[in-house]
């Protein structure tokens, strides 16, 4: 079957009608795409509708004889031979009723790039938009909901204000503006940038320092990168470790560039603890993370153990990699078909002509190895002309692909 529509919306409302646009498919299947079908269902219900009797090939339509006041959820699918789509749902339902204007957004020119704030600086943004009646506006970063303690949002009719009083390096982000009138949307990203006061500052600690494992004289830690990176690229950690004993740090890696490591030749019956600094062009973060446990180094005894390989499931059906192409030839000249394939368990290979299996017959020779198939057909007359399948069939299901042949008399 083909893939869902993209990119469905609502072009206009009126008081007892509602027009959708979308855009075609990515993929259509293996057959032509028949057309589309839209479908309403009521709010509250669960019961779909088509509202159009046969599939049709626009991609805009207009929903007639709706109620005013009603509020319905809309659906397309596209149609071909082989099935209908997965359905592209409107996110939110449309009320009818008449959009005297429909919401836009008019981003500011200088909003439209990457708005670089250095820390302490006020923001105050104000974005214009348009629409009637009035549009709902709403704010989210990252999917969430604002943060109200830090960010302060004022709408009014034509315009919506983003103020912060005081910006923090948190600040810094891709905000997401959306406009809605009864289902009809216009949407809009803000990207700050909170700087500190020098064009790079050193970065913040290291997140999440774990000891992951000990052995023998061998320490592995792992961590995730800073959230601050001051401005610069990080170019690597410091590693320091401490025992118990002296209770001094000292550096044991520079300037690693993973953010895992291994830190060998510990000393038996010592107690240590491991801390890790970031690093930028400006130096090193003025904290570091440190590791919750420590690890104890005991004289143990070192057994062999083979390294468990995690089975993988290889299981797959039939996928064809390369297709057979169309081929013409010459009466009496012996010509190949191929193609290739791949599935676990190896396929079976089926080959048939105008769609009739090809059994035993000493004109074909079938041969696949190493997942190329070829078909040999030895001497051809006119009558071998026609539509070679090539069919794999395996437990997980079956492919197929084909070709048309053509057999030309001796000129």
């Amino acid at each position: 079957p083909p893939s869902a529509p993209l990119s469905l919306t609502v072009e206009e409302v009126s008081e007892n009608s509602v027009t959708l646009t979308w855009k075609a498919p990515e993929q259509t299947g293996r057959s032509a795409l028949d057309g589309y079908v839209v479908e309403i269902c009521k709010d509250g219900s669960t019961d779909w509708t088509a509202v159009n009797e046969e599939p049709f090939l626009s991609t805009r339509y207009t929903i007639q004889d709706l109620g005013s006041g009603d509020k319905i959820h809309v659906r397309v699918k596209a149609i071909s031979a082989s099935g209908a789509s997965v359905p592209a749902t409107l996110e939110q339902p449309v009320l009818i009723r008449e959009i005297l204007q429909l919401p836009r957004i008019r981003m500011p020119r200088h909003l439209r790039q990457t708005y670089v704030r250095r820390v302490g600086d006020a923001l105050n943004i104000m974005i214009p938009f348009q629409g009637k009646p009035q549009p709902e506006v709403v704010w989210t970063k990252g999917g969430q909901p604002l943060d109200t303690s830090r960010i302060n949002i004022r709408n009014t009719q034509k315009d919506t204000i983003f103020y912060i009083r005081e910006a923090q390096r948190s600040d810094s982000g891709k905000y997401e503006l959306a406009v809605r009138i009864n289902g009809a949307e216009d949407k809009a990203t803000l990207d700050i940038r909170v700087i500190g006061f020098l064009f790079a500052e050193p970065p913040g600690p290291p997140q999440n320092l774990k000891l992951v494992d000990v052995w023998g004289f061998n320490v592995a830690l792992e961590w995730a990168p800073p959230v601050d990176n001051g401005n610069s690229e990080i170019k690597g950690y410091v590693v320091q470790k401490s025992d118990k004993k002296s209770g001094k740090w000292f550096t044991v890696l520079e300037r690693c560039t993973r953010t895992s490591c291994t830190i060998s030749d510990l000393i038996i019956g010592n107690t240590y603890s491991f801390r890790v600094f970031a690093e930028n062009a400006c130096g090193l973060s003025e904290k570091a993370a440190i590791t919750s446990g420590v690890a104890n180094i005991k004289k143990t005894k070192t057994a062999y153990q083979p390294e468990k390989i995690p089975q993988r499931d290889m299981m797959e059906p039939p996928k064809f990699t390369q297709p057979l192409t169309d081929r013409t030839t010459t009466r009496g000249y012996s010509t190949h078909l191929f193609c290739s394939v791949r599935g676990f368990p190896q396929p079976k290979i089926i080959w048939m002509k105008n769609q009739m299996e090809i059994r035993e017959d000493p004109k074909y020779i079938a041969m696949i190895e190493q997942g190329v198939c070829s078909l040999e057909i030895r001497k051809p007359s006119p009558f071998d002309g026609g539509i070679y399948t090539c069919k794999a069939v395996n437990p997980l299901g079956e492919a197929s692909v084909d070709c048309k042949l053509d057999v030309k008399g001796k000129i």
